[in-house]
């Protein structure tokens, strides 16, 4: 492995969305900023929607453990649930111990008395909800009926759905309308830039223990941005692999020449046609040197071939 090599304490790049790396960047800051804000004034329900590898199971991570003890959490990770099993994994998450024979009923019955006693505890109940989008029509409704549950004050359970896109071509039917009406806060989530994608790198090297300098190579990181189109997820994948080919070819910092490599290597790295040539060099270039700028075109022009 090229932890040693590169002088790394740990994977830098690694998928497993550890809040420890979260990046606290334009939009992705911003979100969590609307979060919290939200939750702390006692919103009802909040969206959060992205891309697929924007970073929205690791901004649901970082929120849960920016949350104090105020607040008391329940996150679902699986959303393929039907209306029984989503009160049931609420009701599991909240710690409350069901029969095996309770009814929907029960179960609502039972969460409800326990939301009640949090708040006479002056708690706020929030249920966190990832990859929402795969949740089925009639436990979207049930989410709904969830989030009616109030005293005359406040609500008694805020709900956080992080999603794709398609969730709001979803929220669109005439069937989730009210579901639709019901979303206080909303925010999409985007890519990161060219300056963004650099100090993404940077910053994932310092938490894994990287003290030198610059590991990547200025035409290196605008490599991995363009081919990335600023998306975390394959940023991730692209200098995973690149680092691999570094430390395979024995040389200290990685260049335009590894990142090719992991370019090639990786079924979904290269920029869209009219996403990279409609956006000004300089935005990827960054520092690049005439020579190092000139491979870097090269490269690109290739991927797209």
């Amino acid at each position: 492995m090229y932890l040693s090599h590169f002088g790394l304490r740990e994977a830098p790049f690694s998928l497993t969305p550890d809040p420890e790396f979260f990046y606290g960047y334009s939009g992705h800051q911003e979100a969590l900023n609307v979060l919290l804000v939200a939750l702390r004034g006692g919103e009802g329900f909040i969206k959060i929607a992205g891309e697929v590898g924007t970073g929205k199971t690791l901004l649901c991570r970082k929120l849960l453990s920016a949350l104090d003890e105020g607040f008391r959490a329940a996150y679902l990770p699986n959303p393929l649930l039907t209306p029984f099993e989503l009160h049931k994994a609420l009701a599991q998450e909240f710690g409350i111990k069901t029969p095996a024979e309770a009814t929907l009923h029960d179960l609502v019955k039972q969460v409800t008395k326990t939301l009640v006693e949090l708040n006479r505890r002056g708690q706020k109940a929030v249920l966190c909800i990832d990859e929402a989008q795969a949740m089925p029509t009639e436990s979207l409704e049930a989410l709904r009926l969830l989030s009616n549950l109030e005293t005359e004050k406040q609500k008694l359970l805020q709900i956080v759905v992080f999603a794709q896109p398609e969730f709001n071509t979803l929220l669109q039917g005439d069937a989730l309308r009210q579901l639709r009406q019901r979303i206080t806060f909303s925010y999409e989530l985007p890519p990161l830039d060219g300056a963004g994608v650099a100090g993404y790198i940077r910053h994932r090297l310092r938490v894994a223990g990287y003290g030198g300098g610059d590991l990547f190579a200025p035409a290196a990181v605008a490599a991995v941005a363009a081919a990335s189109r600023g998306i975390p997820r394959l940023v991730n994948v692209l200098c995973h692999k690149a680092l691999l080919a570094g430390y395979g070819q024995g040389v200290p910092v990685v260049d335009v020449a590894q990142v090719a490599a992991a370019i090639r290597d990786t079924e979904d790295a290269a920029p869209s046609r009219r996403g990279f040539w409609d956006e000004p060099l300089h935005r990827w270039l960054g520092a690049a040197t005439a020579v190092e700028a000139v491979l870097l075109l090269w490269l690109l022009w290739s991927a797209l071939a």
